[in-house]
């Protein structure tokens, strides 16, 4: 069943629909052969900056780019390789992309339905950081980059690359918004914002629809859930407030059970024995599966007492064109998937596997097999990247 016309039946008023329109215009005249000079002059200056553009990134700052960009790095911000392929249908301008990024492509289904992002070079990262000699061996017309490496900013800056930061706090990690402010920037730069609204408006549909139902849960019903983050070489690391794990849990109708603690801190066992959640999420930055706690097999670790644990209830974030955490360019069916799995008595009639393959043709154009279903919920170890 689709899930947009479950949740129209379960709303108790029809959501309100806004929109934003602008326009402007621009004249120009010539009265006199006197005024011959003006125009020669200005058609000079036109013709000086011919082929750039100036936009203003998630820093603030205006970067001037070619206006034809067939040279694009993506660096430390690990899910836009995703998100500009949705946006832009295509892969075939990435030239460099960070390795972790390209580990998830590599585990993941972006790379069956843009190929060609496989011949993207990694080799500029190094050891984490970005080697600046090899990036500028790539030649690229412009880089994205995580507007909070200040530091890589630098490189770019002093090396004349053109670099364009987008923010991951931009929209106070409500992962929808965060999504849709990445799209709306890729619209500035490429001229293309009534593809980017596009984008945009089906996020948030999806996203008012299942507040509609979630917050009318009383919070006696929602349940305790952990979000294992980063888990790995006896270190657990989980999402509390200030980070995405926050916004996907609450808005999917559960209890973050780390909302107190910030960012993503380390915990320890007896942290969780105490907070014993009800359902525990694995990312796919951890290489773990709800397997390895159900066995109980992780050494050091005893979750056998944990509810979630003797319960069944830990799952495996699934890996869609990019690890189905931070936003990416599956956030809407993300929130849909945790929606089902956190309230699943009132999301009982969704049917994740039809979602997922209708998003999909919809915006890949990707007709997606049962099996191929299976593989998004079932990742690769190997995807939790370097």
């Amino acid at each position: 069943m689709n899930f947009k016309k479950i949740i129209a039946g379960v709303m108790s008023a029809a959501m309100l629909l806004t929109g934003v329109t602008g326009c402007g215009s621009k004249t120009e005249s010539k009265d006199t052969a006197s005024s011959l000079s003006a125009v020669e002059e200005s058609a000079k200056d036109n013709a000086a900056s011919e082929g750039t553009r100036t936009i203003v990134d998630h820093t603030g700052v205006e970067v001037t780019i070619p206006t034809e960009l067939d040279r694009i790095v993506i660096s430390s911000i690990l899910p836009l390789p995703s998100v500009y392929c949705l946006f832009r249908g295509s892969a075939e301008d990435i030239i460099g992309i960070h390795p972790s990024s390209m580990a998830a492509a590599e585990n993941s289904y972006l790379i069956n339905v843009f190929p060609e992002l496989a011949n993207a070079d990694t080799s500029f990262v190094e050891n984490g950081e970005v080697n600046i000699e090899q990036l500028l061996s790539l030649e690229p017309d412009v880089v994205f980059y995580s507007a909070a490496n200040t530091d890589e900013r630098e490189k770019y800056d002093n090396a004349g690359i053109p670099a364009i930061g987008f923010s991951t706090t931009i929209a106070d990690f409500d992962c929808v918004e965060t999504y849709a402010a990445w799209i709306s920037l890729f619209g500035e730069i490429y001229g293309e914002s009534e593809q980017a609204n596009k984008i945009i408006e089906d996020g948030r549909q999806t996203a008012e629809q299942i507040k509609s139902v979630t917050d009318g849960i009383a919070e006696a019903d929602k349940p305790k859930v952990l979000t294992l983050f980063n888990y790995g070489d006896g270190v657990i690391k989980t999402s509390g407030s200030d980070f995405f794990g926050e916004y996907w849990i609450e808005t999917a109708g559960g209890i973050n059970v780390a909302s107190e603690l910030s960012g993503t801190p380390e915990i320890n066992m007896e942290q969780i024995y105490e907070w014993d959640p009800d359902i525990i999420l694995i990312t796919n930055f951890s290489a773990y599966l709800p397997e390895d706690l159900y066995n109980n097999s992780i050494e050091g670790h005893d979750w056998s007492n944990v509810s979630a644990v003797k319960n069944g209830q830990v799952y495996k974030f699934p890996l869609g064109m990019y690890r189905w955490f931070p936003p990416a360019s599956d956030t809407p069916l993300v929130l849909t998937w945790l929606a089902k799995t956190i309230q699943p008595e009132l999301f009982a009639d969704v049917d994740m596997d039809a979602e997922i393959k209708d998003f999909y043709k919809e915006h890949y154009g990707a007709e997606l097999t049962d099996e191929d279903v299976q593989q998004i919920y079932n990742p690769a170890r190997e995807a939790a990247g370097q």
